[in-house]
């Protein structure tokens, strides 16, 4: 099991509120879809490098070009963090597509039907 830091887990929280707000207010790429939400963040214990996961509600075209235009103004996004927080270092960011949410939905709506079929026999 991984050790959580508490200083870590301080900074991904404050990146992950500060990303939240720049797609939210101050991205202007028209590819990033107003549906997008910063589930999770996890930066290296160095700081060099910060993984933020990306949800997008829609079809696989939107989440497609979602992931395009974060990954293409992962530079402006990165000077917006080292101007709202205050760190030594600021992490290169990484954004990656996670599916949990949807896998957790379609999970559940197998055991709704699992369930209506036992209570049809």
């Amino acid at each position: 099991m991984k050790k959580t830091n508490n200083r870590i887990t301080r900074i991904n929280e404050e990146i992950k509120h500060e990303i939240s707000n720049i797609i939210r207010n101050g991205l202007k790429d028209p590819r990033v879809s107003t549906l997008a939400s910063v589930l999770r963040v996890e930066t290296t214990p160095d700081l060099k490098h910060c993984k933020v996961f990306i949800s997008v509600l829609g079809d696989d075209d939107t989440k497609k070009s979602t992931e395009e235009g974060l990954k293409s103004s992962s530079g402006y996004i990165k000077g917006e963090i080292s101007k709202r927080v205050n760190l030594r270092i600021t992490p290169d960011l990484h954004f990656v597509m996670d599916q949990s949410i949807e896998y957790g939905i379609h999970m559940s709506k197998l055991i709704d039907d699992v369930i209506k079929q036992e209570g049809q026999e």
